[in-house]
């Protein structure tokens, strides 16, 4: 589904990413670890457009190159950045709903992605009316990931979700996860984290990236 060839990936003429080759399964959770300033985050920005890249990257045999940033998520893509990006003024539920609007989701289409959020973290409908500048880092990182799952009808990706999360709220999204792979188990989704031991029990494969490249490409098993 997801293809990238010997990317190359720099930022300001600063390399980054060398040689990087990965591919992509529907229904795969791969787990992208690597110490910080490894080049994950650079990797997922590098799929959605935001870099400059040489090499070559499809998504369902077309050419991510040949599609303007902004146009990728239409693709069924969602992608959850490390520090949210949320609009503080709007609501939670606004913040949710942005990327239906702008991608001109009919009401319909839009009620059923929003009921499909709803039942893997149902405790963003209650909060839906509260301002999103006034939760918690951790309920901002639920949040950002009810955004991400608004268009992530065919790849999620997320990068650091567990990052600066307490035990409980880093329980309660890895059960969110679980639930959303249970329910729509054809969605293919990459995490990155800098901790392998939080992804264990649901990736189905470790990729380890270490100074701009892929050091090991090592078969998991996810936990029952």
């Amino acid at each position: 589904m997801l293809n990238l060839k010997s990317v190359d990936a720099s930022i300001d003429r600063i390399p980054i990413l060398r040689d990087i080759s990965l591919n992509v399964d529907p229904a795969e959770t791969i787990a992208l670890v690597g110490r910080n300033g490894a080049g994950k985050t650079t990797l997922l920005r590098s799929i959605m457009g935001f870099t400059s890249c040489t090499g070559a990257i499809t998504f369902e045999g077309r050419n991510l190159f040949d599609i303007a940033p902004h146009q990728r998520p239409a693709l069924g893509i969602g992608y959850a950045p490390e520090d949210r990006r949320l609009f503080s003024r709007f609501t939670i539920t606004e913040n949710i709903l942005l990327p239906a609007r702008v991608a001109g989701l009919d009401e319909a289409e839009t009620k059923r992605r929003l009921d499909r959020i709803y039942l893997v973290m149902p405790e963003l409908e209650t909060l839906g009316p509260r301002p999103a500048g006034s939760v918690s880092g951790g309920q901002g990182k639920m949040v950002a990931l009810g955004r991400a799952m608004m268009l992530s009808t065919r790849l999620l990706m997320l990068d650091e979700p567990f990052q600066g999360l307490a035990p409980v709220l880093a329980n309660r999204y890895a059960e969110a996860l679980g639930k959303l792979r249970e329910i729509d188990p054809t969605l293919a989704i990459i995490i990155t984290e800098s901790n392998p031991g939080l992804l264990r029990r649901f990736a189905s494969r470790m990729v380890t990236v270490e100074r701009g490249r892929i050091d090991s490409d090592v078969a998991t098993v996810a936990a029952a």
